[in-house]
């Protein structure tokens, strides 16, 4: 299949047919994140419909957000080999499928597959290319484009909880879950909108660094007649695909994004466990099926606010540069909230923890791709995207039943919201003492060059001039260079 051509940009062109890949991705996030939000709403019927305990129904939720960041990956690779359009189509597709079949589901193991494997699998083709494509849009106003898109996590989750909890009601969770799956079938025309962009920083395909980089121009008209099998071509070939290749995932020795590789496993264990249980906790201590189900549109729409204030906010000039230390304040705001969730037992006490939740969620889900795109920059985006949801996924699976196992042992949710709590807060802890260690040692650098500068000595002889200074570790002036040009970008 022929590629679409793709339009030709020196730079990020911060508007025009971007804003149109921010709606498109807006609504990938409805049809992605906010569906697999609301299946925490069919937990109490899978589990009363199958009879089985939290652990085994906890399941269903986890592999589906598993599968997504699992999967996330082959998204990116779908999306740089082939088309960002063509992988959001396919995706659109799969999980459709997966919605439809799982309305006919006989088992809880046949949900796994359906709704968990399946249809997790379409959403990761759609998720990570749709963010990253926003990022190659727009470079100035990045925050607040991925707060416009990523908000539509919590505006459909703001929708969809109470009229999936009426579907419920109405046509059961079967009819509910084939309304859902003709519902995703809209991901096939979010995909139509992303156009392709190419700009002067993204990489080189393997045939172009063949023929400029590999090929003498003496030899081009030679190797334009040999057989495509011969040998010395394949050589060349495969060399210039194994150095593609460490060029498009170079960034995962990069020391930066190991420190937020890691700070990303343990959030990502926090935050998920919330999303399934919130609403079973709210009718095990006597909320309504209607009031559980407000909860989880209240925590939509605060999600909106924090996504777009967030992003207005960090784009500013003042916060540009402390884009790290906004991202660790609400993931720490999060883990803050989950350790206080079990003292609040009833419903006028739940919707302030749905505001404050829901707030800080959607201000560290915006700025995951804003971290991500300062660390490995706009040319590795959406690998690194990819690497980074792939990060999420077996936190995603592992979590939710490890709560539900503590549920079914102690009977309450306290020890499962308490390791929630911890998890993020030691998630934010390392993060921030990374940036510190990073600022202390730039701090050590620049007052060495200082120095430095103030003894060097020049002598002339005739029209040449000799410098003499003292020694400075070649690999500390590269990062020096390196943190310069980062934060002169900003």
């Amino acid at each position: 299949m022929a590629s679409p051509r793709s339009a030709q940009h020196a730079g990020p062109p911060d508007g025009g047919w971007g804003w149109m890949i921010v709606v498109g991705c807006f609504l990938v996030t409805i049809c992605t994140r906010a569906v697999t939000r609301c299946i925490s709403i069919f937990f109490v019927e899978f589990q009363t419909y199958f009879g089985q305990d939290y652990a085994r129904t906890a399941w269903i939720h986890s592999i589906v957000d598993c599968a997504t960041m699992l999967c996330a990956p082959l998204g990116s690779l779908i999306s740089n080999h082939v088309s960002c359009q063509v992988g959001i189509m396919l995706g659109g597709l799969l999980a459709s499928t997966g919605l439809i079949l799982s309305s006919f589901a006989t088992s809880l193991e046949h949900l796994y597959l359906s709704l968990g494997v399946l249809t997790g699998l379409g959403f990761a083709l759609c998720y990570s290319p749709a963010i990253a494509m926003v990022g190659k849009y727009f470079n100035k106003r990045k925050a607040l484009a991925y707060g416009i898109a990523m908000s539509g996590s919590g505006i459909g989750t703001f929708i969809l909880a109470p009229v999936v909890q009426l579907l419920i009601e109405q046509f059961s969770w079967r009819g509910a879950l084939l309304i859902l799956g003709g519902f995703v079938l809209n991901l096939c025309v979010c995909g139509a909108l992303m156009r392709p962009i190419a700009l002067k920083e993204d990489r080189k395909t393997a045939p172009e660094f063949l023929e400029q980089d590999y090929a003498p121009k003496a030899q081009k008209r030679d190797l334009k007649r040999m057989s495509i099998c011969s040998p010395l071509i394949k050589a060349w070939s495969h060399e210039c695909l194994c150095y593609c290749s460490w060029k498009e995932y170079n960034f995962l020795l990069m020391p930066g994004f190991m420190v937020l590789a890691v700070s990303v496993l343990f959030m990502a264990y926090g935050c998920s466990p919330l999303f399934v249980y919130l609403v079973p906790y709210a009718l095990s201590v006597g909320v309504s099926h209607h009031q559980a189900a407000f909860l989880m549109s209240i925590l939509g729409v605060i999600d909106i606010i924090g996504n777009i204030t967030f992003g207005w906010l960090t784009d500013r000039r003042c916060l540009k540069k402390h884009r790290h230390f906004c991202y660790l304040f609400a993931v720490g705001m999060d883990g803050l909230c989950c350790l206080f969730l079990p003292v609040l037992q009833n419903f006028p006490l739940l919707v302030p923890f749905s505001f404050t939740f829901g707030y800080f969620d959607g201000a560290y889900v915006t700025l995951i791709p804003v971290i991500t795109a300062d660390v490995v920059g706009t040319s590795s985006l959406s690998s690194a995207l990819g690497v980074v949801y792939f990060l999420h996924a077996i936190p995603y699976l592992v979590s939710p039943p490890v709560a539900g196992w503590l549920v079914d042992t102690t009977g309450s949710y306290t020890a499962s919201f308490l390791l929630c709590g911890f998890s993020m807060i030691f998630s934010s802890t390392l993060l921030c003492f990374a940036n510190l260690a990073k600022k202390i040692k730039r701090t050590h650098l620049l007052s060495l060059t200082n120095d430095i500068g103030t003894k060097q000595h020049i002598w002339t002889n005739g029209a040449i001039a000799y410098s003499v200074t003292a020694e400075l570790d070649q690999k500390d002036v590269e990062c020096l260079a390196m943190d310069s040009n980062s934060y002169s970008n900003r």
